[in-house]
């Protein structure tokens, strides 16, 4: 693992893999850079594949938790390609790390050269939000990966036909074996940090000039047809706006999928192959 430093001193953890145009791998709100293992193994060998982990998350430092923002993170990513001395790179941001991508579309458009989104838009559905609330910063509550193992499919009813070998995976990415059972591999201060943002009770903010930002850089979104996070509205109103966007809904999975499917596959190849 290696590490770059914010502009407040936070160490940010980071791998770089691969060979070919640079993608910049985003995670979802609590998740880490172990989620893109999939990618990594499926197009290492036509990109340079950095994934990275936000502060407070994975292997990066915790932070205050008023830094867990989306333009906190968003810094972030422009110190990391500052690091890498990187002029500009293409992302594949899945959930938050997709609204990161936006943002980052908004605002320093000059250092992007595509953008993917894995189930994530402009319009955050409120049921999803309630969703990660019921579970953010909270222990799992199970003792061991397998018993963890066992318990996916059925805490995940949008998800069909996944292989075992995926839901194994997808509980180490998640938590950390500890004495007392699994642990959490982020901060528990983040559910403290992010809940004004989530409160479906306010209007949600307009980020559609975000999304209108990404104008003219290859574009392409993953959805997952049970997604409780990015509804098929929001998803169809994005393909009128950018009916160049390369586009993949996928039957039997929910918010998020996993990036090995073979629609997903195909569409981030094609991706791949539109970067400068």
């Amino acid at each position: 693992m290696n590490y770059a430093t914010a502009p407040d001193g936070v160490r940010l953890a980071y791998a770089d893999e691969g060979a070919g145009p640079a993608v910049l791998c985003l995670p979802g709100l609590s998740r880490n850079m172990d989620d893109f293992l999939p990618f990594l193994h499926g197009f290492r060998d036509r990109a340079r594949i950095i994934r990275m982990d936000f502060r407070g998350r994975g292997g990066s430092d915790w932070a205050p938790p008023e830094t867990y923002s989306i333009p906190h993170e968003a810094g972030d990513v422009v110190a990391l390609l500052d690091h890498l001395g990187l002029e500009r790179a293409a992302i594949l941001g899945t959930s938050r790390g997709g609204l990161v991508a936006m943002l980052l579309a908004a605002t320093v458009k000059a250092r992007l050269s595509g953008v993917c989104l894995n189930d994530v838009g402009p319009v955050i559905s409120p049921e999803g939000l309630d969703n990660i609330m019921g579970y953010l910063g909270r222990a799992p509550g199970y003792k061991t990966y397998a018993e963890a193992e066992a318990a996916m499919p059925a805490a995940h009813p949008g998800f069909h036909d996944v292989p075992v070998a995926n839901w194994a995976a997808h509980v180490r990415a998640l938590w950390r074996e500890g004495p007392d059972g699994l642990e959490l591999r982020y901060d528990a201060k983040l559910r403290d940090a992010i809940a004004p943002a989530f409160d479906t009770t306010k209007p949600a903010p307009d980020i559609w000039p975000w999304f209108d930002a990404l104008s003219g850089l290859p574009l392409a979104l993953i959805r997952g047809a049970a997604s409780n996070i990015l509804s098929a509205e929001t998803a169809s109103q994005m393909r009128q706006r950018r009916p160049d966007m390369g586009f993949a809904e996928l039957s039997d999975r929910g918010h998020v999928p996993f990036l090995d499917e073979p629609a997903a596959m195909a569409v981030l190849d094609t991706w791949i192959e539109a970067l400068p």
